[in-house]
C-alpha cells in the first residue's frame, strides 16, 4: 500500500514544467499523517507544511524564467540571426556617420570594413554555394592541367624576363643595389651547398617562397598603398603600445619608467601579451593564421602542419607556433620539423616586438620582416632539408587549432599578462647575464690584445672583421659594414635583443645630427644601413634559442628528442639566413629619403639644436664652399643664396670643416 502510495506522489519533469505541486507535499499528506501522531508531531507537521510552502512559491517564481529559458534554447538560432542582425544595422549606421563626417580620417576603418566583408562573403559563398560551383569550373580545371606542363614554362620565362628587365632599369639609377642582388643570390646557392638531399628539393615551395618574399617587400618598401599601409600600422601600433604607460606609471611612478630601461620597456611585453591572449580566446589570431596558412600552403605545396606553424611564428615565438600543431608533432617528418625550426628562428614573437619599437626601431620595418620571413623561411628549410618521406598530412584539407581552456575573456587576459611574468623575467635574466659576460670577454680580449700591442681588441672588433664581407653583400656601405657586422655578431653569439639596443642608439644619434665621424670611431649608420640591419637582426637565430627551441619542442613530445637535436642546428643556420636574404632584399629594394630644399629648411630652422636634416644640409652647404686665398665662395645653386655666409656659420657652429677655417 504504502509503495502504491509513493508511486502515485512520483513527480514528474511535465509536471514541474507545468508548474504542479509535489504531493509529497500537499496539505492532504500532513492530514493523514496527524491522524497517525500526536503531540510531539504537530512541530514537525508545522515545519515540514511550511517548506512545502516555500518550495511551492519558489518554483512558481522561477517558472516564467524557465519558460524564457526553454524558449532561447528553442530559438537559439533565429535569436543569433537578430542580435547579429541588429549588431550589424548599428554598425552600418555607424559607419555611414564616420565616411559623412570625414571620410580621409575614416579610410583605415572602411579598408577594415572592406577586408571583413570579403572574408565574410568568400565563407558565406563558400558554405552555401561552393558545392554547386565546383562542378561548372571543372571542365575549365581539366583543359587547365592539360595546358600547365608547357604554360608552366611560359609564365616562368615571362616573369624572368619581366624580373631582369626591372632590374636593369631600377639598378641603372642605384648601381649599389646589384650588391644586395648578389649577396642574395649568393646566400641562395650557400643554402643549396647545404641541403641534405639535392636532389629531392622541391623547387615550387622553393621559388613560391622567394617569389612571395619579394613581392611582399617591393608592395611594402616600393608601392605607396603598401608604404602607406605599413607605415599607418606601425604607427597605430606606437600608439597602441602607449597605452603600457597609464599601468606601469601606476605600478613604479612616472620617474623610474622615464629613467629605468626594466620598468620602461619590459611592461610592454606584458600588456602585448595580454592583448595577444585575448585575441586568441575571441578567435581573431586562430583566423588570421588560418588564412596566412592557406595562402602558403596553396602556392608552395607544403603540408597544412608546417605550413601553419611557420604562419603561426609571424604573431608569436619559437615555442608558442609549435602550440597550434601539438597534437601532430609525434608524426611529423624530419623536414616538416626542420621547417617548424626554421620558420621560429626567422622570425621574433609580438611581444618582443612591442619592446624592439619601443627603443625606437622603425615599426613597420619590424612588420614588414616578420611578414616577410615566413614564405622565405618555409621555402629555404624545403631548399636545405627536402622531403623524402612520406608525410601522413600531404593532401589533409585543413588541421584543427583549439581556442584555449579560458572560460571568459578576463581569465584569458589574466592569464596572457601571468603568462608574460616568465618572458619578461628570462629576458631581463638573459640581459643582465649576456651585457655582462659580454664586458668579461672584452677585457680579458684587451688584456691578450695588449700583451702584442693591439689596442681596444674586443668581441665587437672581432665580428666586425669576420663578418664585414657578409655586411657588405647584404649592400651596407663599406664604411658602414664594420658597425652592421658587429651588430650582426652580437645578434647570433648573444641575442637581438641586444643588438636591437645598440642600433637604436646609432639611429638616435643620427636623427640628433651628430658628427657622424668622433675621431677614428663612427657615430652612426646611414639610413640604407640602418633599414638592412633593422631587416637582418629581426629573427630569434641566435646560440641561446637553441635551448630554447629543443627544451620547448622536447617538453611537448619528449619521445622525439633525439629528431629534434638532429635537425636543429640547420634550422638555425637556415633561419640566420632567411633573415639575411630578407636584408638583402631591403638593400635591393630601399629608397634613399629626399632630404627636400635645404635653402627653405635654413630659412625657417633657428639652429638652437641639430638633426639628421641639419647634418645633410650643413654637409651640402659645406661642400658647394670654396675657400681661396682667404676668400670664400659658394657653388650651384648656394651661390644664389643671400644668406649663404650666414648659415655657413650656423653650421660651423655644430660642426667641423675646412671651410669653417674663413
Amino acid at each position: 500500500k504504502k509503495l502504491l502510495e509513493m508511486e502515485g506522489n512520483q513527480i514528474t519533469l511535465d509536471s514541474l514544467d507545468k508548474g504542479t505541486d509535489n504531493p509529497a507535499f500537499s496539505f492532504e499528506g500532513e492530514d493523514r499523517h496527524y491522524e497517525e501522531c500526536a503531540g510531539p508531531c504537530n512541530e514537525n507537521r508545522e515545519r515540514r507544511g511550511g517548506k512545502g510552502r516555500f518550495s511551492s512559491y519558489c518554483r512558481k517564481a522561477l517558472q516564467p524564467a524557465s519558460k524564457a529559458q526553454h524558449f532561447c534554447k528553442a530559438h537559439a538560432k533565429v535569436l543569433r540571426r537578430v542580435v547579429l542582425g541588429l549588431l550589424a544595422v548599428a554598425y552600418l549606421c555607424y559607419f555611414i556617420a564616420a565616411c559623412y563626417l570625414n571620410f580621409q580620417r575614416a579610410l583605415a576603418l572602411v579598408v577594415i570594413t572592406a577586408v571583413v566583408v570579403f572574408f565574410i562573403c568568400w565563407e558565406v559563398f563558400q558554405k552555401h554555394c561552393g558545392a554547386k560551383v565546383l562542378p561548372l569550373l571543372r571542365p575549365v580545371g581539366k583543359c587547365f592541367q592539360k595546358a600547365w606542363p608547357w604554360l608552366k614554362w611560359l609564365l616562368w620565362a615571362a616573369l624572368l624576363a619581366g624580373l631582369i628587365v626591372w632590374l636593369v632599369l631600377d639598378t641603372g639609377r642605384n648601381p649599389e643595389q646589384l650588391i644586395s642582388l648578389g649577396g642574395f643570390c649568393f646566400l641562395v646557392l650557400f643554402l643549396f651547398a647545404c641541403s641534405k638531399h639535392h636532389g629531392a628539393v622541391s623547387w615550387r615551395a622553393v621559388f613560391w617562397g622567394l617569389g612571395l618574399e619579394f613581392l611582399l617587400g617591393l608592395f611594402v618598401l616600393r608601392t605607396t598603398p603598401g608604404t602607406q599601409a605599413f607605415q599607418w600600422l606601425g604607427d597605430q601600433v606606437q600608439y597602441f603600445l602607449g597605452y603600457t604607460t597609464a599601468g606601469s606609471s601606476f605600478v613604479f611612478g612616472n620617474k623610474l619608467i622615464e629613467e629605468a630601461f626594466a620598468f620602461q620597456t619590459l611592461p610592454i611585453i606584458v600588456f602585448f601579451s595580454c592583448v595577444m591572449s585575448i585575441l586568441y580566446y575571441l578567435g581573431v589570431m586562430q583566423w588570421l593564421i588560418l588564412k596566412i596558412s592557406w595562402l602558403l600552403q596553396v602556392s608552395m605545396g607544403t603540408t597544412p602542419t608546417e605550413t601553419l606553424s611557420v604562419a603561426g611564428n609571424i604573431f608569436v615565438g619559437q615555442t608558442e607556433a609549435p602550440l597550434l600543431i601539438r597534437p601532430y608533432l609525434a608524426d611529423m617528418t624530419l623536414s616538416e620539423i626542420h621547417s617548424v625550426m626554421t620558420g621560429g628562428f626567422s622570425t621574433i614573437a609580438g611581444s618582443v616586438m612591442g619592446a624592439y619599437i619601443s627603443f625606437g626601431i622603425d615599426a613597420a620595418s619590424l612588420i614588414a620582416a616578420s611578414v616577410m620571413a615566413a614564405p622565405c623561411a618555409l621555402g629555404m628549410a624545403k631548399l636545405v632539408y627536402p622531403e623524402v618521406e612520406e608525410s601522413k598530412f600531404k593532401g589533409k584539407a585543413s588541421i584543427r587549432i583549439s581556442r584555449g581552456e579560458e572560460q571568459n575573456i578576463l581569465e584569458a587576459a589574466s592569464n596572457g599578462a601571468a603568462n608574460s611574468v616568465g618572458l619578461v623575467a628570462n629576458i631581463a635574466a638573459n640581459l643582465i647575464a649576456f651585457l655582462a659576460v659580454l664586458e668579461f670577454i672584452n677585457a680579458a680580449l684587451r688584456w691578450l690584445g695588449e700583451m702584442v700591442d693591439i689596442e681596444g681588441l674586443t668581441f665587437q672588433v672581432i665580428c666586425s672583421y669576420v663578418l664585414m664581407p657578409l655586411a657588405f653583400l647584404m649592400g651596407a656601405d663599406w664604411a658602414d659594414s664594420p658597425l652592421v657586422a658587429e651588430l650582426l655578431g652580437i645578434k647570433i653569439f648573444l641575442n637581438e635583443f641586444v643588438a636591437y639596443q645598440q642600433l637604436a642608439t646609432y639611429k638616435k644619434n643620427r636623427l640628433m645630427g651628430l658628427e657622424e665621424w668622433d675621431g677614428s670611431r663612427k657615430q652612426w649608420i646611414s639610413e640604407r644601413a640602418e633599414s638592412i640591419t633593422t631587416f637582418a637582426l629581426c629573427g630569434f637565430a641566435n646560440l641561446s634559442s637553441i635551448g630554447i627551441t629543443l627544451g620547448g619542442l622536447s617538453s611537448m613530445v619528449p619521445q622525439r628528442k633525439s629528431d629534434f637535436a638532429a635537425v636543429v642546428l640547420r634550422a638555425l643556420l637556415t633561419g640566420m639566413c632567411v633573415s639575411m636574404l630578407n636584408a638583402c632584399l631591403a638593400g635591393l629594394l630601399h629608397v634613399p629619403t629626399e632630404v627636400g630644399d635645404c635653402a627653405v629648411f635654413f630659412s625657417t630652422t633657428n639652429f638652437s639644436s641639430t638633426s639628421y636634416t641639419m647634418y645633410t644640409c650643413c654637409k651640402q652647404l659645406f661642400a658647394s664652399s670654396v675657400l681661396q686665398n682667404g676668400t670664400l665662395s659658394f657653388t650651384g645653386s648656394w651661390a644664389e643664396q643671400a644668406d649663404s655666409v650666414l648659415w655657413l656659420k650656423e653650421c660651423c657652429a655644430h660642426y667641423n670643416h675646412t671651410s669653417c677655417a674663413w
